[in-house]
């Protein structure tokens, strides 16, 4: 207890995370950019609501729009700082909280993508730290509302995994893995970076394929073709990772080898995929990854910063990612109004 804990952007993940971590009595003021969103929190906190689990429930929470930040200044400098924008915003965040931190103050990346590396070169590496919101499935769908689509994790599945980018396990590492467990199952982890790949490979699988199709998770795991093709995408990011040199961990509760082999079309590995994909336990049928949701909302994509990130890092070790290209280029084209969210695009795509 005691620390000054600022969230920057009270979207999803940041609401949803911020608002247990405000529940359990922590100092939390949160930041954002939508004028709504912010006067909606400061009205009528944020209300949170579960699929499945947990009852609704409303905390009071104070929220500042990006033109009053410069309060701050004249308040406790900020011990924890969560960044929780979009890839593409995480430069300019990083240094709109930059100057309210405190001399032991460190900033978190509760993000998707891999970001630390751009937090780090605006605050140092001494301040960087990672989390990784594994298989969390939420939403903002209205201001100061967020919903949570996808399943508890509980003891089924460790949600938020804390580290350190030296992969030493600290006592602020066991702090953010403290706060962040108010919200759901959380570990501190020696193993950063592998962690980051597997959330980055969970996602080059699902958001970009939502966004160009207009499906569900749920939806893309009934389509064969399209399951089959996330399958590749898959099998592309982890034979990267591994050429990168990353730990792998489990992916969706499957053995990275068993989706590698199944993009690469081993028939055995294949029909093992599809078990597993077909039969997992699913939140709620509707629920769509984030970029399925930015894209509904017409918002930029993180495709550059995913399928993008993942094409860019084969070219450095030589190897090809040619259906996460083709993705990329799918995505931008919906995303500039070019084509229509549509299955086919996925579903009648004929690689090779």
């Amino acid at each position: 207890m005691g620390k000054r804990i600022v969230v920057v952007g009270a979207g999803a993940v940041g609401s949803y995370t911020g608002a247990h971590i405000a529940k359990a009595g922590e100092d939390v003021t949160f930041i954002d950019f939508w004028p709504e969103n912010v006067a909606a929190i400061n009205r009528d906190g944020i209300r949170v609501t579960h699929h499945q689990g947990p009852e609704p429930f409303a905390v009071k929470a104070r929220a500042l729009h990006l033109t009053e930040v410069q309060q701050l200044a004249k308040e406790k400098p900020v011990d924890i700082a969560f960044v929780c924008v979009k890839s593409y915003d995480t430069e300019w965040a990083t240094r709109l909280i930059r100057p309210y931190l405190s001399p032991g103050g460190y900033v978190v990346s509760l993000q998707n993508c891999m970001n630390e590396e751009t937090i780090a070169s605006v605050v140092g590496w001494g301040k960087t730290m990672g989390c990784i919101a594994s298989h969390i499935s939420v939403a903002l769908h209205a201001p100061g509302q967020v919903h949570r689509g996808g399943l508890i994790g509980g003891t089924r599945h460790v949600v938020y995994r804390t580290g350190e980018v030296n992969g030493r396990i600290t006592e602020r590492a066991q702090e953010v893995c403290r706060l962040v467990s108010t919200a759901d199952s959380a570990k501190a982890t020696d193993n950063l970076w592998g962690e980051r790949w597997t959330k980055l490979v969970q996602n080059t699988m699902a958001n970009g394929v939502s966004a160009c199709t207009g499906l569900s998770g749920s939806q893309c795991a009934d389509n064969e073709a399209i399951r089959h093709f996330q399958a590749r995408l898959g099998s592309e990011a982890i034979r990267i990772g591994q050429a990168r040199g990353y730990k792998l961990e489990e992916i969706d509760h499957q053995e990275p080898e068993t989706i590698a082999r199944a993009g690469e079309g081993d028939a055995a590995a294949l029909r093992k995929y599809d078990d597993h994909r077909l039969s997992a336990p699913r939140g709620a049928s509707d629920q769509r990854p984030s970029m399925g949701q930015d894209m509904a909302k017409g918002r930029r994509t993180e495709i550059d910063f995913l399928n993008g990130f993942v094409v860019r890092e084969g070219e450095k070790v030589g190897i090809r990612a040619a259906a996460n290209e083709r993705l990329v280029d799918i995505v931008k084209k919906v995303e500039r109004g070019e084509l229509r969210q549509d299955p086919r695009h996925i579903s009648e795509l004929r690689l090779n």
